[in-house]
């Protein structure tokens, strides 16, 4: 993606944060003609060593496994908070409007996952993550019917091999921060959630607006 200096994050630790609060990820392979085909789908992210691993699974008949299987390197994208940012926050006119956004793109390298035991060791994970108390459920479920819902499905694992983190934020603005961190501690879940982040990275912190 198109990083400029001051919105390109190297600590892989604000990646991880990003990808676990918001895990539902774009999976972009190659079809068979050789155009993107997407798939929407929620990643458990672990950390192996030093090594970046995504874990999920779509149903079997999405062609998308297939797809990783003939072509495995794919890129996985994490879209976080996003929000419009008004040029009526600068103290100059002479300013246009933007977005602000966080986002991860993984390339990866896929393998699948298709031995039932294995899926279900995925699925617990996921269940982890997303729904716990759920656990207990699924355990007592008849076999018979795990097995036909574990044969439903193709996992696979997505060995990360390339990282980037993008943290818009408008950080080479200071002089919009005061207006622009009022503005969103104000509105929506997403506004909000930017200026967290704003706090966060110290782009927040600043003296008065000028204006």
């Amino acid at each position: 993606m198109y990083l400029p200096p001051q919105f390109n994050s190297k600590d892989r630790a604000l990646a991880l944060e990003l990808i676990r609060a918001h895990p539902l990820a774009s999976l972009i392979g190659n079809d068979d003609e050789g155009l993107p085909f997407v798939s929407h789908l929620p990643l458990h992210v672990e950390l192996r060593g030093e090594e970046l691993v995504l874990l999920g699974h779509c149903a079997k008949p999405n062609p998308h496994w297939r797809y990783l299987q003939a072509r495995p390197r794919a890129v996985v994208t994490f879209l976080g908070p996003h929000a419009y940012l008004s040029p009526r926050v600068y103290p100059d006119l002479m300013r246009v409007p933007t977005w602000n956004y966080l986002a991860v793109h993984c390339t990866v390298q896929a393998t699948l996952i298709e031995d039932a035991l294995a899926k279900d060791r995925l699925l617990k994970k996921l269940i982890a993550d997303h729904d716990p108390a759920y656990l207990q459920q699924w355990l007592a479920l008849d076999t018979d019917y795990q097995h036909r819902m574990l044969a439903g499905i193709v996992g696979f694992e997505l060995r990360v091999t390339a990282l980037q983190c993008k943290l818009k934020l408008n950080q080479h603005r200071p002089e919009a921060h005061a207006k622009m961190r009022a503005g969103y501690a104000a509105a929506g879940e997403n506004e909000r959630a930017l200026g967290e982040w704003m706090d966060k990275l110290g782009a927040g912190q600043v003296g008065p607006d000028p204006a």
